[in-house]
């Protein structure tokens, strides 16, 4: 049995929502085919995800010092502690399904601080003297579908300007994670009287990579 996390930042719902409709297909095609693994939904807007500040910064300090963790202040303890049920939580997922809106050429920001929860040395990646940043997710898979008004996807006119699917895709490799599919849902703003189509195609698409993934 696999376990796989559907992380999701949209504010609305599959309703409404291009990128959590299609990411809804994929997982209800994805339980079908895999009746046997768990499916567990990362809403990041509705969640506790702790921001990297002063709190954090000081009590991953006084850990590096040696100090005991109960030690640290009510704060401290309160941000750290969560970040690290974040990671261990992404760590101990074997596939990832990440589903978001494209904003001003990105994801939402809550995608970056959980982007940022991820990202820990000794856990989902390690600096070796000499080699530099190696990342420690090489059995796991992702997959990233995205929605956005103008047509943004590598190939696109307007390719150079998406930094939301490029920068997960850095995180992936950055972190070991060898498989990272996408599903683009695009220009729907660019061809309202095609969104319907456009949604329909990625829709599809979903359905056929869950049924392997």
């Amino acid at each position: 049995m696999s376990k796989l996390l559907y992380i999701t930042a949209h504010p609305h719902d599959h309703e409404t929502s291009y990128s959590l409709a299609v990411g809804k297909e994929f997982i209800d095609a994805y339980r079908k085919a895999n009746p046997n693994d768990e499916v567990v939904h990362l809403d990041l807007y509705k969640i506790d995800i702790p921001q990297i500040d002063a709190d954090v910064f000081r009590g991953w300090g006084k850990l590096a010092a040696g100090t005991d963790y109960e030690k640290l202040s009510s704060n401290e303890k309160a941000k750290v502690g969560r970040l690290g049920d974040l990671v261990d939580q992404f760590v101990a997922a074997d596939k990832y399904v990440f589903a978001n809106p494209t904003w001003n050429f990105s994801f939402p920001p809550v995608m970056k601080a959980y982007i940022d929860s991820i990202c820990v040395a000794g856990k989902t990646f390690n600096y070796i003297p000499g080699k530099g940043p190696v990342g420690m997710l090489d059995s796991k898979k992702a997959v990233h579908i995205q929605a956005s008004g103008s047509v943004l996807s590598p190939g696109s006119d307007y390719a150079d300007f998406e930094m939301g699917h490029r920068h997960l895709d850095v995180i992936m490799k950055f972190l070991g994670v060898p498989s990272f599919d996408a599903i683009f849902v695009e220009g729907m703003a660019a061809a309202p009287d095609q969104a319907q189509t456009i949604k329909a195609n990625a829709i599809k698409k979903a359905r056929e990579l869950a049924s392997s993934f």
